[in-house]
């Protein structure tokens, strides 16, 4: 197994004049330089499988680097910092490489869910499988193309996590760390794979219910995202358990938060910013709680057309600009963006509460605090 990149310098804090944003640190740009070289050792290794084999895991790498926020790396860093991890070298440089395998959770998770979704672009460019059924189409291969793309999409979303295990066990962690960390690193994949399941059931069985869409939130996009790597990053430094736990509060109300203004930004967010087109949530079927309080209030209030105008509109992939402004107009009309809004705003200010109540070391502790609220206020 090729070892993770090396990294010639300690990884600087993030300048103050960036408000921690996870995209714009110190820290993401090192984590960027731990992925391009953990990334360029693997897909030559995989080379030598066979040069085309070679070519695929390159598509898998552009994937992971040519964009997102870095967010998950971001929140295990300031985890372990604020938990008492120093920032001096070589022990923070094997924290970075370990948490930066958190980005290729993540590009599996993202790989799997845009072919689930039929999503056709991910950050303005096509989605792999997409990709790989053009590529297929173009060299007049046998079979169809819509299905080779669909199992290179399987495949290397497979191969993300599995590099994903290879980079926390060979960032240079020691044992004890490692084994420190493993109970969160498994209760993570697990609760991810479970909330995509969670949200694949309930598009299919058209279960449009708050608690549907609540826990969606909490399973697929709040523990991996913000919980579990602050639990990572805690664990590694050998946190106290009352500190594990104010993180973990803290995290699953931010993640919650962040998945929900994702929601709102799925309908409403402008695509030049987000990389989708505009509405695409809708066509894709995505049962979030903005359309479930829509619903619920539509019944409640006894307005039975909007109610099925907006079921009619979720999961039809042929909804036009205009379907999309009118479900728009509803799901504001019914009160369920501000609802969304006041709930982004009270879990935000139950996981500041949370965290200015742990005993967590600076400056750790101011950035998760600004983390917390550029995460819940973005634009893409």
């Amino acid at each position: 197994m090729s070892r993770a990149g090396t990294v010639h310098h300690p990884p600087p804090e993030p300048g103050s004049g960036d408000g921690g944003r996870p995209g714009g640190s110190e820290v993401t740009a090192a984590v960027e330089a731990a992925l391009t070289t953990y990334l360029r050792s693997r897909t030559a290794d995989a080379g030598t499988i066979d040069p085309v084999f070679g070519e695929a895991t390159e598509a898998l790498a552009d994937f992971v680097l040519r964009g997102g926020k870095r967010i998950r790396p971001t929140f295990a860093w300031w985890g372990w910092r604020g938990a008492g991890g120093p920032v001096e070298a070589p022990e923070a440089l094997a924290v970075l490489r370990a948490i930066s395998a958190l980005e290729l959770i993540q590009a599996s998770a993202l790989i799997h869910d845009d072919l689930m979704d039929a999503s056709a672009t991910r950050r303005g460019r096509p989605t792999v499988h997409v990709e790989f059924a053009r590529k297929h189409a173009a060299e007049r291969w046998r079979g169809q193309p819509a299905r080779f793309g669909a199992a290179a999409a399987i495949l290397l979303g497979d191969l993300a996590l599995a590099w994903a295990d290879d980079m926390l066990h060979a960032a240079g962690l020691s044992p004890a760390a490692l084994r420190r960390a493993a109970p969160a690193w498994r209760a993570m994949r697990t609760e991810v794979l479970g909330g995509q399941y969670l949200d694949v059931l309930h598009q299919s069985t058209g279960d449009m219910s708050v608690r549907a869409a609540l826990q969606i939130d909490r399973y697929k996009t709040a523990a991996y995202t913000v919980e579990r790597p602050l639990h990572l990053g805690a664990a590694i430094a050998d946190a106290p358990p009352d500190l594990v736990a104010a993180y973990r509060r803290f995290g699953a109300d931010i993640g919650v938060a962040f998945q929900l203004r994702d929601d709102l930004l799925g309908v409403f967010g402008d695509p030049e910013v987000t990389g989708k087109p505009a509405g695409d949530d809708l066509r894709e079927g995505k049962r979030t709680l903005l359309v479930a309080v829509a619903v619920e209030r539509a019944e409640q209030r006894g307005q039975h057309d909007a109610r099925q105008a907006i079921m009619d509109a979720v999961g039809d992939p042929r909804l036009d600009e205009a379907g999309v402004e009118r479900v728009r107009g509803l799901l504001t009309d019914l009160g369920a963006v501000q609802a969304v809004e006041q709930r982004i705003a009270a879990l935000t200010g139950s996981a500041l509460d949370a965290l200015s109540a742990a005993d967590v070391e600076e400056p750790a502790a101011s950035q998760l605090a600004e983390l917390a609220v550029t995460a819940t206020r973005r634009r893409s």
